[in-house]
């Protein structure tokens, strides 16, 4: 009998990644999620109270990471979001949808995060005529051989930049503290309070819950988790935790040390934190640690969407070949091969802005659609019960919220990241019709 994965042919995926590494994972993926330019962002919406509303984001992102959690639990599967919406619904065309659109997010990210560390490696070089693009080639072709090469070569690396990138925050923190106190931490813009303070708040955690998407990428590595069912929730839960109090020193420090107007302006939020409070630290430094965040949400990022194709393929989702895991480094090769060939022309001609804030959007989708799975799974009788469980008022709540964000999302927003992922969604549509997955995955059904 051979393990999820493993085939006569193919090797099963390595379980070497144990509750610290996962952890780190969890949070890295989420530090680099915007944080940087979100407290300028939300400064402006909501004034000193900027913290207020990363709280707020918390327990609103906590309630959608509690039933990835206990999803974890139950099956922790590399198909993650597309295995466990099929598992409930038993709707190919849907967990296919879903599966693609968490894939479409992935790329866009590495993608973005291809260019950003282009750019930031040519500022940080000093080279007027820096060639960008062989930048951006050579970022992608390095997180492709790290990702090849092994997970457990790649879980150390990641365990490595994520310190750095915490440390770059932790530095922020550290220079500002002699300054917390001196400002009003309620202060918000023309307004006295009240219901009106309570309602700007709500307005920030919409904008500040972004900063917390990531922790959904732990549930795609689940097959290479020792004892996923206690690894999953203890440090997706941790990750969080960690990453909310992280979150709320630094938006307290950054409206400590600069006005939160002129913090709402500054092009770098936490580059202008820095320069008022350390003036001393070069901020080629903060540049450089720029690198390893943009590095590491790139590499979380390929690892996930790599684990989550070959998952779909298991599944006969996608063509069985994507599923098949190399002999020695034991990784999904061609799945990771694959999205290289995607990224390469994405990275190095692609205008992924749009793209990444349209992926964002259908993301949202797919977290209320997990929400609803686990919704439905926990009330069907037969369905094992995971090692750690929620009420059934918690994908319930989580489900709303999310949908409640994406209205949020699309209101508030231009045409194009709504148009974009109506594209998208056609796209995938369109690749269904193609592969026709139905009669393979009738068996997969509940």
């Amino acid at each position: 009998m051979t393990q999820h994965g493993a085939t006569p042919a193919s090797p099963a995926l390595i379980r070497s990644i144990g509750p610290f590494q996962l952890t780190l994972y969890g949070l890295g993926s989420m530090l680099g999620s915007g944080i940087y330019g979100l407290i300028g962002q939300a400064a402006g919406q909501v004034g000193n109270a900027v913290w207020a509303s990363f709280l707020v984001a918390m327990v609103a992102a906590l309630l959608t990471a509690l039933s990835y959690a206990s999803l974890g639990s139950r099956y922790p599967r590399a198909g993650g979001a597309a295995f466990v919406t099929q598992k409930a619904y038993g709707m190919p065309l849907l967990s296919f949808v879903v599966g693609l659109a968490v894939v479409c997010s992935g790329l866009a990210s590495v993608a973005t995060q291809s260019q950003v560390f282009a750019q930031n490696l040519a500022v940080l070089a000093g080279f007027a005529s820096f060639p960008v693009w062989a930048a951006g080639a050579g970022f992608l072709l390095v997180m492709a051989a790290l990702v090849l090469r092994g997970i457990r070569e790649s879980m150390w690396v990641n365990v490595v930049f994520t310190l750095v990138e915490a440390a770059g925050l932790l530095l922020v923190i550290a220079v500002g503290i002699p300054y917390w106190g001196a400002v009003d931490l309620l202060e918000i813009p023309d307004a006295p309070g009240g219901d009106v303070a309570a309602l700007l708040v709500m307005q920030g955690a919409v904008l500040t819950f972004f900063a917390f998407i990531g922790f959904e990428d732990t549930l795609n590595v689940a097959e290479e988790c020792r004892d996923p069912q206690r690894t999953i929730p203890i440090a997706l839960v941790t990750a969080m935790v960690i990453g909310a109090l992280i979150y709320v020193a630094v938006a307290v420090t950054a409206v400590s040390v600069v006005p939160w107007r002129e913090l709402s302006k500054a092009p770098g939020p936490l580059t202008e934190v820095m320069a008022r409070a350390a003036p001393a630290i070069s901020p080629w430094v903060f540049t450089a640690i720029t690198l390893f965040a943009v590095a590491n949400t790139a590499l979380v990022n390929y690892i996930t969407s790599s684990r989550l194709v070959y998952g779909m393929a298991q599944q006969k989702l996608l063509p069985s070949a994507l599923g098949r895991v190399h002999q020695r480094s034991r990784t999904p090769h061609l799945a990771a091969l694959t999205l290289l060939a995607i990224l390469l022309p994405l990275g190095l001609f692609g205008t992924v802005a749009n793209l990444a804030s349209a992926s964002v959007l259908l993301l949202l989708v797919v977290f209320a659609v997990v929400n609803g799975a686990l919704f439905i799974l926990k009330g069907r009788d037969g369905e094992p019960a995971g090692r750690f469980e929620v009420p059934r008022w918690v994908p319930a709540a989580g489900t709303v919220i999310c949908l409640l964000l994406v209205g949020l999302r699309v209101s508030s927003s231009d045409w194009q990241a709504p148009a974009l992922a109506g594209g998208l969604l056609v796209g995938i549509l369109a690749l269904y019709a193609l592969l026709r997955p139905t009669r393979a995955m009738t068996s997969a059904a509940p």
